[in-house]
C-alpha cells in the first residue's frame, strides 16, 4: 500500500504545548510540508515570536531564533541582509506582530524586505491571559474587555493586512483559514506563494491565518472554530490582499 500521508520531515515528533483547538499545530505543520516540498530545509531560517509560539523552534526541525516581543521583523531584516541567500520567514500572532510589533511590521513592508511573514489572528491575547488584542471583535469578551470591546473606548479591530497591502514595498497579502480541511489547503497554497515569492525575489509577503483560541474565547473546540467561521471572516474577509 503507498502512503500518502505522513508527518513533514521539518516537524519533529514531539508532543506540543498548545491547546485543544488552537490553530497553531496545523500552522505549524503546513509551513513544514511547504519547507519540505520546495526543498529549503537546508536554506530556511525562521524567526519565533513572543506569545503562544514562543517555542515554535521546538517543533520545526529547521533553523531558528527568537525575537524580543514585536522585534521579528527587524531579527529578520537583519538577517535577510546579512544572509541573502537565506529563506527567512517569521511566525508571528496578534500582539506581537500588530500591537508592539507595529512598528516594525509597516517599515519592513514598507522597505520592501524580501521576507516572508505568517500571522497567527486569533483576536485575543492568548499567552499572558486572555486579554484584548488589536484584532478582538466589536462586543468581544476578553479579560479586559468583560462587557466586550466597545469601539469609543478601544477603537475598532486593526486589519493590518488591508494597511499593509496599500505599501508600495508589499508584493502579497492573503488572508486564510482554519476552519475547514478546504481551508486549511487553501492557507497551504497561500504560505507555499509567500516562500515562492521570497525565492524569486519579490519582496514582501504576509499570509494571515485566522484560527480559533477556544481557551480564551470560553467555548468548546467545535464552537471556536465556528466562530472563527461566522463572526470573524465578517471582520476579516478570506481571500487574496494583494
Amino acid at each position: 500500500m503507498d502512503k500518502i500521508f505522513g508527518r513533514p520531515k521539518s516537524l519533529r515528533d514531539i508532543p506540543t504545548h498548545y491547546c485543544s483547538g488552537c490553530g497553531h499545530g496545523i500552522a505549524h505543520r503546513l509551513i513544514s510540508e511547504v519547507v519540505d516540498e520546495l526543498d529549503i530545509r537546508e536554506r530556511i531560517i525562521g524567526v519565533a515570536p513572543i506569545g503562544c509560539a514562543v517555542i515554535a523552534y521546538d517543533y520545526w526541525d529547521f533553523d531558528c531564533c527568537e525575537a524580543a516581543h514585536g522585534r521579528a521583523l527587524a531579527v529578520a531584516t537583519g538577517i535577510k541582509r546579512v544572509r541573502p541567500e537565506a529563506i527567512v520567514f517569521t511566525y508571528q500572532g496578534d500582539g506581537d506582530l500588530v500591537a508592539i510589533g507595529c512598528a516594525e511590521t509597516i517599515h519592513a513592508a514598507n522597505r520592501g524586505e524580501n521576507l516572508t511573514t505568517v500571522f497567527i489572528n486569533n483576536a485575543v491575547y492568548g499567552m499572558t491571559g486572555g486579554q484584548m488584542a488589536p484584532t478582538t471583535l466589536l462586543n468581544q469578551k476578553t479579560a479586559t474587555t468583560p462587557f466586550g470591546r466597545d469601539a469609543k473606548s478601544a477603537g475598532y479591530p486593526l486589519k493590518i493586512s488591508e494597511l499593509l497591502a496599500q505599501l508600495s514595498g508589499v508584493y502579497y497579502v492573503e488572508r486564510v483559514s482554519t476552519d475547514s480541511p478546504v481551508k486549511v489547503l487553501a492557507a497551504k497554497r497561500a504560505i507555499k506563494q509567500a516562500f515562492i515569492n521570497q525565492i524569486e525575489g519579490k519582496g514582501f509577503s504576509l499570509v494571515e491565518i485566522l484560527s480559533a483560541c477556544p481557551t480564551y474565547l470560553g467555548m468548546k473546540p467545535t464552537a471556536a472554530v465556528k466562530w472563527v467561521r461566522e463572526e470573524m471572516t465578517k471582520e476579516f474577509p478570506l481571500g487574496k490582499i494583494k
